[in-house]
């Protein structure tokens, strides 16, 4: 018999929205990777990853959430759980419509593409890195409960042992978060209303009792939405699970949900908002999920002031202990850190201590005996961090009080320009890449061993020069422009930065996910920074001197070196962004003195950081803007100055990309079919531009006709003595025989190009 939402208990005292999902040594990323290879069979995987999915249960229920509540969320997408919304309601693209494979294939060449096919496009999800598979949708698009995974997970888990609650992207984030072709997906909403039905009924004949909607669409400010419309469809949404008979659990996060959520809260049985973002809505018709343990960070969460909170909430209405978003966005375990410094990690909670956290607090709430150790850990920890050295260091602050007037400032960009071209002599359209080049299985294998003890540092280093050799003659080769060094030395963009730099710290397997199999380990951003020796000037100086091209140095922004970190939280972003810029531009200089003429400094999470509402978007944008320009600043005019973007819709920023002054900006826009070359030139971007032609996050290689069409869409746009040809990202992460082919399709399409224009 179906249990009717009334009769279904209120809700839990305490819940997180969402855990990690890769694996807590990465086994579903391992399981994935090997699918795609041909290691393992479609059978073998969705045992992998079912292993996975129940590992992952047993350990929260062992940190202290019960199995028998609904208290555990059960999502456990294979690659994104936008694409599992995508394929649970068959939203198939037009495209690919009476043709996309069946199960595990049709998955992967969604998300991966294969041959001529593209994959869906990807973009940043909200204001975090994670990166979401963009729905396409269209005027002929149907829905229909056409996937059970959703509905099959949770009967998995109570099999386990576990009465879990579902989890869903709500129909109004999925058709907001989507692009529509002909249509405004919005205006879909009717169509796709009734396979939210279909599902909620599924799962309630399943025995389900609750769903978690999750709707951050709500919290953000939309071009071409209005809140009342989403609130409207968030609504409808909820009406449907109610009427199959599930409680509605409403999750917003991702920052202040007041005036957003308080007209839905007749509408659903509890609301979930982010506290350490936000402030409390009145929503005294649902119960409110305090989410008061932060799911983005990893500083221990002030269990006194949280509690605190919590009992003051409760004087108003039914209140439940959260985090404050899913903890997609946390590494699984700090006990797996045994490497970090023992003070540090002391300061730290991963995944698996936050649900601890909210355990405590959740039996301090109902009046439990409380967890005295507990709470004095963390006032010991909160005030031990306060005082430790290191985290203000006054050469660093000095240094930032005395910067002068014209310390953000270049000469104007026509006069630079004049004398770029003059000491560079580049071709029209130059060619170059975004950086790294594959990280083969060798390098992979030399760094791990020089980490063990078991390669010396001077046989490591010429491992790494042998490699530098192979990427320059192959560059020459190919016959690219502008060259890079590949990066053999570097882990990841960020950590490499952060293992060089004061103030930050490295974890061994704080892996967060990025994408399907793509993970990263952000680094801990724990006090001032601060430079003490040049640490890229080597590697870039001995590519230089393998040829007489001109050689990239490579650098990693400010902001996307925050943004990809773990940063403090006891001052202002803009000052944390400000001490790196400075030991930035140290390295610049130092760059410059060994002979290099252009250095990148990426910023790809410069629209990433974004904030959601409108009213905080400029002063973002100025001290993001401040940040890159005081590291770049003092570069001398001969010296081209570039940039990356990459991944997210970079419309809504391009005064900002303007105000960074760069003298060159490579931009993500492959998969977006060069969407942002109109806004480039409908804003009058008067410096160079290199949209991406080659979607390197897709195995495929692109076709002749594809590059073609993509750089005559560039041309039509952007003026020739502007434009450069480039990938969209950097290559760590393809192999070689792609790569190889792929760079050599787009210098060859670059080639073609410049004739075409020659004789316009």
């Amino acid at each position: 018999m179906t249990t009717t939402a009334t009769s279904t208990p209120a809700f839990p005292g305490g819940t997180i929205l969402g855990y990690p999902r890769i694996g807590r040594r990465r086994e579903l990323k391992r399981a994935l990777e090997a699918h795609w290879r041909g290691a393992i069979d479609d059978a073998a995987f969705h045992e992998a990853a079912r292993a996975n999915r129940l590992a992952d249960l047993r350990r929260l229920v062992a940190l202290g959430l019960r199995a028998d509540d609904a208290s555990i969320p059960v999502e456990g997408a294979h690659y994104d759980h936008v694409l599992d919304a995508t394929l649970t309601f068959g939203a198939v693209p037009a495209r690919l419509r009476g043709r996309l494979p069946e199960g595990l294939a049709g998955e992967w060449l969604l998300a991966r593409g294969d041959g001529d096919d593209v994959p869906l496009e990807m973009t940043k999800w909200l204001d975090s890195n994670y990166h979401y598979l963009v729905p396409e949708l269209d005027a002929d698009s149907t829905f229909a409960l056409a996937d059970s995974r959703i509905v099959d997970r949770f009967g998995e888990a109570g099999e386990a042992g576990v009465h879990a609650r579902p989890v869903v992207v709500g129909p109004a984030t999925y058709l907001a978060l989507a692009k529509g072709t002909g249509i405004r997906p919005l205006d879909l909403a009717e169509r796709l209303l009734p396979a939210y039905a279909e599902l909620a009924a599924a799962l309630a004949a399943a025995g389900a009792t609750w769903i978690q909607l999750d709707e951050p669409a709500l919290i953000a400010d939309h071009d071409d939405a209005t809140l009342t419309e989403l609130q409207a469809i968030a609504r409808a949404g909820a009406d449907a699970a109610r009427a199959a008979g599930l409680r509605v659990l409403l999750h917003v996060g991702h920052g202040d949900a007041a005036g957003r959520v308080e007209p839905l809260a007749d509408a659903v049985d509890a609301i979930a908002v982010d506290l350490v973002r936000g402030t409390a809505p009145d929503v005294a018709a649902a119960q409110l999920v305090a989410g008061v343990v932060h799911g983005r960070n990893v500083w221990r969460t002030d269990l006194d002031a949280a509690l605190q909170a919590l009992r003051a909430l409760a004087e108003r209405g039914p209140v439940s202990v959260g985090t404050s978003t899913t903890l997609l966005h946390v590494p699984h375990d700090l006990a797996a850190e045994q490497a970090l410094e023992p003070r540090l990690r002391s300061w730290l909670a991963f995944a698996d201590q936050k649900v601890e956290e909210v355990a405590a607090l959740a039996a301090a709430l109902r009046g439990d005996e409380v967890d005295e150790s507990a709470f004095a850990a963390a006032r010991a920890s909160i005030a031990d961090r306060r005082a430790a050295p290191g985290v203000r260091d006054g050469g660093v602050r000095a240094r930032l009080a005395s910067l002068p007037a014209d310390a953000r400032s270049r000469i104007p960009y026509p006069e630079r320009d004049a004398l770029q071209r003059a000491a560079l002599d580049l071709p029209p359209l130059p060619t170059t890449t975004i950086g790294s080049f594959p990280q083969t299985g060798d390098i992979r294998a030399a760094r791990a061993r020089n980490a063990r003890g078991e390669l010396n540092d001077a046989a490591y280093a010429e491992v790494l020069r042998a490699e530098v050799r192979r990427v320059v003659e192959l560059q020459e080769e190919l016959g690219l422009d502008v060259l890079v060094h590949g990066e053999p030395e570097r882990n990841d963009m960020v950590q490499y930065f952060a293992e060089h730099l004061d103030g930050f710290a490295a974890t061994e397997h704080g892996w967060v996910q990025s994408y399907g199999s793509r993970a990263t380990r952000p680094s801990i951003l724990w006090g001032d920074v601060s430079r003490a020796e040049p640490f890229t000037v080597e590697w870039i100086a001995f590519a230089q001197s393998l040829t007489d091209k001109h050689v990239k140095g490579m650098l990693t922004g400010p902001v996307t070196i925050l943004a990809w970190s773990f940063v403090r939280d006891d001052q202002p972003l803009a000052e944390t962004a400000d001490q790196v810029a400075l030991a930035l531009a140290d390295e610049i200089a130092d760059l410059e003195a060994a002979g290099i003429r252009i250095v990148q400094v990426d910023e790809p999470a410069l629209r990433e950081l974004l904030p959601l509402r409108r009213e905080a978007r400029p002063a973002y944008l100025d001290w993001s803007v401040r940040a890159f320009r005081l590291a770049t600043a003092a570069a001398a005019p001969e010296t081209q100055i570039h940039t990356h973007l990459c991944y997210s819709e970079f419309n809504t920023v391009v005064d900002a990309i303007d105000g960074l002054d760069a003298d060159v900006t490579s931009i993500e826009a492959a998969r977006s079919s060069m969407e942002v070359v109109d806004a480039l030139a409908e804003h009058g971007f008067s410096r160079g531009i290199g949209p991406g032609v080659y979607d390197i996050h897709s195995p495929r290689v692109p076709t002749r006709d594809e590059l073609d069409e993509l750089l005559a869409t560039a041309t039509r746009a952007i003026p020739e003595r502007l434009l450069w040809v480039n990938p969209d990202c950097g290559l760590k992460t393809r192999g070689y025989a792609e790569t190889v082919e792929s760079l050599g399709n787009l210098v060859e399409a670059a080639r073609r190009a410049r004739a075409d224009v020659a004789v316009r």
